[in-house]
């Protein structure tokens, strides 16, 4: 079929359709940074070398633009950058892994810091890899102590060493930045304050926000009987809007409930006749309260669900173990298994006694009339009841009623002769038989998915078991048989049949209706303990999709360093972090992957960290 000719009318029409679209998707990302009420832009700055500071980073951007600001050593500082007409936000971070992934997850931009005396060591190379795999957002790349190097023609193949070594983890760098140099400095800041958002996947499908401040209403004291309180989180929203009724995860504290949503404009000073009014913007606006559909903290269903359904199954036995393959969902062929040939009348000659039938071999072809169907079991019982004759040979059958013959096979092996070997050939012997199972065993660890067939053997006869073999992956998992070792919890855990299109049909549930991305609020929890009141500081807060804080069984196929020699013991204790929450489990490790047919999980992988983790050295 020849392709469709479009007409330039069409095409206009296409490419103006193609730069609308461009257009309102680059005003949705920049419209929440735009107007002075407009979203600080979160900068991020990285130290990756032990002999340089974030701290004195900041202070080099600032003094390029004449800003005087106190800036910590940790935390976080807010700038106003007149001449662009922004806010910065930074978040000053020491060289700490968890500290670094918690500020690269809600940062805008990410600044890493090199030296330009130093390299990077492994605990920065650590992070580089850590926050590349976490996902990462728009970054750039700056060098401190660039004017102790000497001496200075050696500066510039310094700088160009620097951004050889950065663009192997980050290959969109386009340069080096030297906050020595007050010109390059102020280009970066004006980078900072203009370059569009990229984003991260995973954040951009959710709501989320940078806590600026927390608070606790209920002081010290618990307003519940059970030690639990009210806490307010202060911050602007970002990414989807802010919804009531989904939960929200505040870093490591857990998921929690939502009071209210209230507006939390900064606070505005309006000149009077000759005076200054403070105007407190935090009056009661509340912008959204919960309904019916909020969600729950249930992570398992009710237990009285899965007794209404348990009548559905028939009662479950331990099943014995037996070596084989399920063909076609009914049949088990086992190798330990007898099998009984189906009996077969022979067509035997009219008169023909038992005694002589067995004589007959069952592929006996005659086409002649004087032959007739001859049942075997049928004479057996008509036998029983009829009186013994000479000629039946009666006392040459056993008792299964199997024929013994004069030149029958026996049941018992041919002897044979052994001989008694020397002590050097039995010493040769065994060091050989030794020698080829440590090659099957390498060969089958190297190759653990082929065997080797003899030149003279059938494959299609070597392999004729596995004919009608479903295939693992389009086939239903089978678990009536492991239903005796299933936990008490597994039928309670959450089931997505098609997960792919459960997924999109709740992330499209989120894209409408909240509260709006850049309006900052105050967004008001409650159930949080208030043994968190002297935790450390969470750093964002970020809102779950529907369902999302339910228990399930999920594998990781997880990638060990190549500076880990030695594989990870099964149930070690690892920290795996998905998004944005971070766990810690006992996964299960497994050096192949088990069919998915006899995979479970386990009590102890599923109740600490609700994922189940599968390891793959």
């Amino acid at each position: 079929m020849a392709p469709q000719v479009m007409s330039k009318f069409d095409r206009r029409n296409r490419a103006k359709q193609m730069r609308l679209n461009k257009d309102n998707e680059h005003s949705r990302s920049t419209n929440v940074f735009a107007g002075k009420d407009g979203a600080p832009r979160v900068v991020a700055i990285i130290p990756l070398c032990s002999d340089v500071s974030a701290a004195a980073a900041v202070r080099s951007l600032n003094s390029s633009l004449d800003i005087e600001e106190e800036v910590p050593e940790a935390g976080w500082t807010r700038t106003n950058v007149d001449r662009f007409k922004q806010k910065v936000q930074y978040l000053v971070v020491q060289r700490d892994l968890l500290a670094t992934l918690d500020a690269c997850r809600v940062a805008d931009f990410v600044v890493f810091v090199l030296s330009a005396q130093e390299e990077v060591d492994a605990e920065g190379e650590l992070i580089l890899k850590s926050v590349e795999s976490q996902g990462i957002s728009n970054t750039f790349t700056v060098v401190q102590s660039l004017e102790k190097v000497e001496p200075a023609k050696q500066r510039p193949s310094v700088v160009s060493s620097l951004k050889s070594y950065i663009t192997h983890w980050l290959p969109s760098t386009e340069r080096v930045y030297s906050l020595d140099n007050r010109q390059e400095a102020s280009n970066l800041v004006r980078s900072l304050c203009t370059t569009t958002t990229k984003g991260i996947r995973w954040r951009d499908q959710r709501s989320y926000m940078f806590i600026e401040d927390i608070a606790w209403p209920g002081g010290k004291t618990a307003v519940s009987g059970d030690g639990t309180g009210e806490v307010v989180l202060t911050g602007v929203v970002r990414g989807l809007g802010l919804k009531a009724d989904r939960l929200i995860q505040v870093g490591d504290w857990g998921d929690f409930q939502v009071e209210k949503i209230v507006a939390a404009p900064l606070e505005v000073k309006k000149r009077g006749k000759g005076e200054v009014m403070e105007i407190d913007a935090e009056a009661d606006n509340t912008l959204e309260r919960p309904s019916e559909d909020q969600d729950d903290l249930a992570d398992l269903a009710p237990e009285e669900a899965i007794m209404d359904d348990v009548t559905n199954y028939a009662p479950s036995m331990a099943p014995t173990e037996r070596k084989g393959v399920l063909l076609d969902d009914h049949h088990y062929f086992s190798d330990e298994e007898e099998e009984y040939e189906k009996v077969r009348p022979k067509r035997l000659p009219k008169g023909t006694s038992t005694y002589q039938s067995a004589w007959y071999l069952d592929d006996l072809s005659d086409s002649g009339s004087d032959l007739e169907d001859y049942d075997m079991e049928d004479v057996a019982e008509a036998g029983q009841s009829q009186p013994a004759h000479p000629a039946d040979g009666v006392e040459g059958m056993d008792l299964d009623g199997k024929a013994m013959t004069e030149g029958g096979p026996s049941e018992y092996p041919q002897s044979e002769m052994f001989l008694d070997p020397s002590p050097e050939d039995e010493a040769e012997q065994i060091e050989a038989y030794r020698k080829s199972k440590r090659t099957e065993a390498d060969e089958d660890l190297e190759f653990p998915d082929e065997i080797e067939l003899h030149p003279n053997v059938n494959a299609r006869e070597r392999l004729i078991r596995y004919r009608g073999l479903k295939s693992l992956k389009t086939s239903p998992w089978e678990t009536e048989e492991d239903r005796p070792y299933e936990p008490e919890e597994w039928q309670r855990l959450l089931e997505i049949s098609d997960y792919k299109r459960t997924a999109t049909k709740f992330m499209r549930e989120a894209w409408a209706g909240g509260v709006k991305p850049g309006t900052r609020v105050s967004v008001h929890l409650r159930g949080v303990p208030l043994q968190f009141q002297n935790a450390p500081r969470p750093l964002a807060m970020f809102s779950l999709l529907r369902h999302e804080h339910k228990r399930t069984a999920c594998n990781y196929s997880i990638l060990l360093s190549s500076e880990h020699e030695a594989p990870i013991k099964s149930k070690t204790e690892l920290i795996v972090q998905c998004g944005p929450r971070r766990m810690v489990i006992n996964p299960v490790s497994l050096r192949r992957p088990f069919s998915k047919h006899i995979q479970l999980l386990t009590t102890t992988a599923l109740l600490p960290s609700r994922q189940h983790a599968q390891q793959r050295p």
